[in-house]
């Protein structure tokens, strides 16, 4: 018996040991290490760094691009939560409870999106919003709605707004998949039920759906605003570079622009801690305002 508890914890520090190892190197070091580095005025490559103590902190604070990226990041959060959410429940709800012969086709098209390069993702969009020749611009002039046309990642008014559509876009098909999951796992008695005690769809979809499927929803949300948060810069760097004048910068991006375009590593860094805190009392306080009992299924 003691034999076997012994073997059964080998197996299981076998097992965890090189996990935790990993999570060390790629999430823990480089954590410390950001923290670490934002007491320091550092260009990233120099053997020379100087201790400034909360010296970044300070700057951070008096940073008149620093509350506008906030901002923008959370301009992003909102608008993509919203209108990922309505696009991937509307097209769950129909292609699970709609008899609809092309369903999986459906799930192969919206989850395409999904296994492409965000760096092309941005590319494509950048063609798409291009002035000149671009699908939006010209399908304006076609329809007759000429005045409508505009350098859409030109505008500082429309730059930022522009990049929501690929967001949107890109990440409609994962979440779909996640929420059919939910829904496919849902008793068709309770629907039954419901029928009889005399609801229409729609009151199926607000008392039995959506009820039942928040375990999905709110991991949903939480991933948006997280990926969000965390990696925003990505499609801002491809498309906008944080231009024009500011205006698309996001928190990442603009780390990115501090940390390795000015070769200001320890700002940067500073940036980085900012990020992080910023997305713990995010998350924290989404868990706490999205907090409900349990519906048991």
């Amino acid at each position: 018996m003691v034999q076997s508890k012994k073997q059964k914890y080998t197996f299981l520090a076998f097992c965890l040991v090189p996990t935790f190892l990993m999570f060390a190197v790629f999430t823990l070091y480089p954590l410390f290490s950001g923290l670490y580095f934002s007491f320091f005025d550092w260009s990233g490559s120099s053997q020379n760094k100087e201790f400034i103590g909360f010296g970044n902190y300070i700057k951070l604070f008096h940073d008149a691009v620093i509350p506008n990226t906030i901002i923008h990041d959370y301009f992003l959060v909102v608008t993509k939560v919203i209108g990922i959410m309505i696009l991937a429940l509307f097209f769950a709800v129909a292609l699970t409870q709609l008899k609809i012969k092309e369903a999986p086709f459906y799930r192969i098209v919206f989850f395409f999106p999904n296994i492409m390069s965000v760096v092309v993702i941005g590319i494509l969009w950048t063609f798409i919003y291009n002035p000149s020749m671009g699908l939006i611009n010209s399908g304006l002039e076609f329809i007759g709605l000429e005045n409508w046309t505009r350098p859409w990642l030109g505008s500082e008014t429309w730059a930022l707004p522009s990049l929501v559509l690929p967001s949107i876009w890109a990440g409609i098909g994962l979440f779909m998949l996640m929420l059919m999951g939910g829904i496919s796992n849902v008793s068709k008695s309770y629907y039954e039920a419901a029928e009889m005690d005399g609801a229409n769809q729609w009151q199926q979809f607000w008392k039995v759906t959506l009820p039942l499927v928040w375990p999905q929803i709110k991991i949903s949300i939480l991933y948006i605003v997280i990926t969000t948060l965390n990696g925003s810069f990505v499609i801002v760097q491809v498309m906008t570079a944080g231009g024009p004048n500011n205006s698309t910068h996001v928190m990442g991006s603009y780390l990115y622009q501090q940390a390795f375009v000015q070769y200001n590593f320890g700002y940067g860094a500073t940036i980085g801690v900012m990020i992080l805190v910023l997305s713990l009392i995010t998350v924290l306080l989404l868990q706490f305002l999205m907090r409900r009992d349990k519906v048991e299924y």
